[in-house]
């Protein structure tokens, strides 16, 4: 079992690698990013160096800056949160040019826990699959059951499972696909 184990973690990572396990996983599909928690964001106002700086997004989703004091950004695009800074600074300068730029992402978050290796929270950096999480982990335990994953994902109604057999999915099974973890999902490997 172990060495079986060991064998299909590798075929995992090389496929993952590879990017052998379909269109799903191989093409990287555009996103609209949006801005998060603890998420830090380089604020530029063209020449004004007073009004450039680098901020964190606060615990409470927004950001300080001076003459518009603060401002929801969670939630926003970048493109978005440039639009609105334009807009409240127009009563200040004639034409404001702002420029948003995502410095670093610390928002993204996904947590796996069960039978792999190396359980825990990992930082996200841009799209990541369950079988991305899953060769991140480690090797499945010998206690593992990898036909019964499921990914527990919040939404706005509650807490919705979605199952994920890792054996039909690494198949190419039509019903099963490897899909795209959103923020705070947890993986569940029994």
């Amino acid at each position: 079992m172990r060495r079986l184990n060991k064998l299909l973690f590798a075929t995992l990572v090389l496929a993952v690698t590879a990017g052998s396990l379909g269109p799903e996983t191989a093409s990287a599909q555009p996103s609209d990013y949006r801005i998060g928690l603890n998420d830090v964001l380089d604020i530029v106002v063209w020449n004004n160096p007073g009004l450039t700086r680098m901020v964190p997004v606060r615990p409470d989703g927004q950001i300080s800056m001076p003459l518009i004091n603060d401002i929801k950004v969670a939630g926003l695009t970048p493109m978005e949160l440039r639009q609105e800074l334009a807009r409240r600074l127009t009563p200040f300068m004639q034409v404001p040019e702002v420029s948003v730029i995502v410095r670093e992402v610390h928002s993204f978050k996904a947590s796996i826990v069960g039978q792999v290796k190396t359980p825990g929270r990992y930082d996200l950096k841009g799209r990541t699959t369950v079988l991305d999480l899953l060769a991140t982990a480690g090797p499945f335990t010998d206690f593992a059951a990898p036909r019964r994953i499921f990914v527990i994902r919040t939404n706005g109604q509650g807490e919705v499972r979605i199952p994920f057999n890792y054996y039909k999915v690494l198949a190419g099974d039509d019903k099963h696909v490897n899909f795209v973890l959103e923020p705070g999902d947890i993986v569940v490997v029994p």
